[in-house]
């Protein structure tokens, strides 16, 4: 025992460039601990959100601890003993959750082989792990994990100088295994929140107003169904009662009793660019490189607009939450829940260490929707209730309207080629809101509900992150090419008449598509094709190259049109800059509305840990992009969100989703890169490429509707 704990000791705390998440929780204990009925059990801070992560994670254990996949299991992240991870997003739970994972589990077996070395007499070198029994050369049992367990092998703190092991030497990463959290999904068993029911649970409904700038007037009284009853703090009205029914019905009721003073807040939906230009903005330099440019040949000035989106979850967002004697706990399927509960300990006035906040799985949206909201919402309702948990669940109005939206933009470009057809000199101006107001980033909280209190809390201007790590509106907004001049410049807008956040790719939606339509109108300025003019400026990337030809491959690239009003494109992007390699061609047909019949993918996200899941993530972002690219907009008057349905905010359909044909470049050696919104931008520059080649037309404005299409060639 002494002897692995002076192992495990040596160096603790002195390892400042621990890998992964590591750098923010080293103690070993914090992310797994062995059981004596001979399983393992993960505790990571990323959470579940569709995107299989627990699964990659428990296959990442299982080779390094050489244990059978079955024998380990990843709980839900809690504030009660998961590291803080932070928010899970920008494709990272593998790369950092991961990374962390793999090297405290390399630690865990070193340490315990260290043990079992000891008592046997022998050296840790020549004994072998099978299914967590070490094995001595004449084959006897030197030791096992789960004699150890209760023991404090692990309270411990990383060193970072055990190397995990080879990747060739890796069983379960790279193999398809089936995802660990489907079989409950697909037998309808209550895995999501929804679904969960509390003995002797109240419903909360809450009551928004007409506008987003609106002051609570007065509330006639009358009598409500059921036994529902009233909450209401200042202009935050919620409906409270023991029957689901009663709650909506006294909701409905309610919202006709209420009066209030509306006023005008928001710009004019059809003049979107003209609010872009002139809202006051704080300006950055996103890159600038200013080498000597020879004269331009051809040169290409554009502008790119996008419209506020809605995530558009099909399930709508809820939250648990349960008043004890001043102290809360929430059931919530934030992306983040550390962050949220600084949010809440600002709004409700207690110290974070009395709010305990457990993950359960609900209703998706990779990017920052209402699920840090409502939760917010429930707990104001369980504090008028204390000692019964209140189940606050939105509607689909308050999912498609008052939710966080990703913000309007426009990208303003101005590129040149010389003589000799290479790029010259390239300039970009951003102009849009910041695109996070994720919670515990502000001193104000971030939450709806707080700005309708008394007091009321302001709700802070959503910000943008640095570039070094992953940005926001500028994200992607520097080209992956070669280009001698350089300049790209971000305006934040200071003003946020719609709470706006993160959703899929943030900036990288209208940067990479805005940066492909360019190139592609370049190349064919410049008599030149547009993979092979892509091509002359990736010499420093071969791992861009590497996707780009191997999708140009897949199409058949230059791919002749199937008909009329059929068109091919192609494009390309590495996500933020640092991540995954993904370039897709779309092929598009035109009739009465563009239609996507056909996607390629090509990706190289480093080590993949579950193909099948990276596939599923590739897939998903481009049929998402599709969706966004074709018919997503968010409708508005000067005062309220208008697409509160899905007449009015319609989304992709099933029989509308494209063909998918999907290559994974094979990168065993290379650290794994997230794959969740790395199809994204280069899907939607790939269709408007598509469109071109079957129209002739270069769209400029998101989406690309008939309308859209139309204005494009005024």
């Amino acid at each position: 025992m002494n002897l692995a704990f002076g192992f495990a000791m040596g160096q603790s705390g002195n390892a400042p460039n621990l890998p992964g998440s590591l750098r923010a929780e080293p103690r070993l204990c914090r992310w797994l601990r062995f059981s004596t009925d001979g399983s393992v059990t993960l505790t990571p801070g990323k959470v579940e959100i569709g995107q299989g992560i627990l699964t990659a994670l428990a296959q990442i254990a299982a080779d390094e601890l050489d244990v059978a996949l079955h024998r380990v299991h990843v709980v839900a992240a809690s504030t009660l003993g998961s590291p803080n991870e932070g928010v899970t997003s920008g494709s990272l739970s593998v790369q950092e959750s991961g990374t962390a994972i793999r090297h405290a589990c390399a630690e865990a077996r070193a340490i315990h082989l260290s043990l079992a070395a000891h008592r046997a007499g022998v050296e840790a070198a020549v004994l072998r792990v099978v299914d967590g029994t070490f094995l001595a050369p004449d084959g006897s049992v030197a030791g096992t994990y789960w004699a150890e367990a209760g023991t404090d092998l692990l309270e411990v703190e990383a060193r970072g100088d055990v190397a995990p092991k080879a990747s060739a030497a890796r069983h379960l990463a790279g193999s398809p295994v089936p995802r660990l959290d489907l079989p409950e999904k697909v037998f309808g068993q209550p895995r999501y929140l929804h679904d969960l029911r509390w003995p002797d649970m109240l419903h909360a409904r809450m009551i928004r107003p007409p506008a987003r700038a609106a002051r609570l007037r007065a509330l006639r009284e009358g009598p409500l169904p059921g036994d529902a009853c009233l909450l209401r703090d200042g202009g935050f009205l919620a409906a409270i009662a023991s029957e689901e029914w009663a709650a909506e019905a006294a909701a409905t009721r309610l919202a006709a009793q209420a009066d209030w003073d509306l006023r005008e807040s928001l710009p004019e939906e059809n003049n979107l660019a003209a609010w872009l230009l002139s809202a006051p903005a704080e300006e950055s330099i996103v890159a600038e490189r200013g080498e000597p440019a020879p004269p331009a040949a051809h040169s290409v000035a554009a502008r790119f607009t996008r419209p506020f989106l809605a995530h558009g979850s099909i399930g709508t967002c809820c939250a648990v939450a349960l008043w004890r004697e001043d102290a809360l706990e929430v059931w919530t399927h934030s992306q983040g829940i550390y962050n949220l509960r600084a949010d809440l300990s600002t709004v409700l006035g207690l110290p974070p260490e009395w709010i305990v906040l457990h993950h359960v799985e609900a209703a998706g949206c990779y990017g920052h929707n209402g699920a840090d909201d409502v939760a917010l919402d429930a707990a104001l309702c369980a504090r008028a209730h204390p000692g019964r948990p209140v189940r606050a669940l939105w509607s689909r109005a308050e999912e498609l309207a008052w939710g966080p939206l990703s913000p309007a933009g426009m990208a303003e470009i101005e590129a040149a080629v010389d003589a000799k057809g290479r790029l010259c000199r390239w300039r970009t101006v951003l102009r849009g809101n910041g695109h996070s107001s994720r919670p515990g980033r502000a001193k104000d909280p971030t939450l709806l509900a707080a700005a309708y209190l008394d007091p009321p809390f302001t709700h802070p201007v959503a910000i943008d992150a640095p570039l070094a790590a992953g940005g926001g509106g500028q994200r992607n907004a520097v080209p992956g090419y070669q280009v001698p001049s350089l300049d790209v410049r971000m305006h934040r807008l200071l003003e946020m008449p719609l709470r706006s956040s993160a959703l899929r790719a943030l900036g990288g939606l209208l940067n990479v598509w805005a940066i492909e339509s360019v190139m592609d109108e370049l190349a064919e300025r410049s008599g030149q094709d547009a993979v092979a003019f892509r091509l002359r400026h990736l010499d420093h990337d071969p791992r861009a190259r590497a996707v780009l030809e191997e999708v140009a491959r897949m199409c058949g690239w230059p791919r002749p049109a199937a008909g009329e009003g059929i068109g091919t494109g192609i494009a390309m992007a590495r996500y933020k800059g640092t991540g995954g390699w993904c370039a897709v061609a779309a092929e598009v047909e035109a009739t009465e509305v563009v239609r996507c019949r056909r996607l390629w993918i090509a990706a190289d996200i480093g080590e993949v840990i579950n193909p099948d899941g990276a596939a599923n993530q590739l897939e998903g972002g481009a049929i998402q992009a599709t969706s966004i690219a074709l018919k997503e907009a968010v409708r508005f008057d000067r005062f309220n969100v208008t697409s509160q349905g899905w007449d009015a905010y319609p989304i992709l359909r099933f029989s509308e989703v494209p063909a998918v044909d999907l290559r994974l470049l094979a990168r065993p050696e290379e650290p794994p890169l997230g794959a969740g919104e790395a199809s994204l931008g280069p899907t939607i520059a790939a269709i408007a490429g598509g469109i071109h080649a079957a129209l002739g037309i270069r769209p400029r404005a998101m989406p690309f509707t008939p309308d859209n299409l139309a204005a494009s060639t005024e």
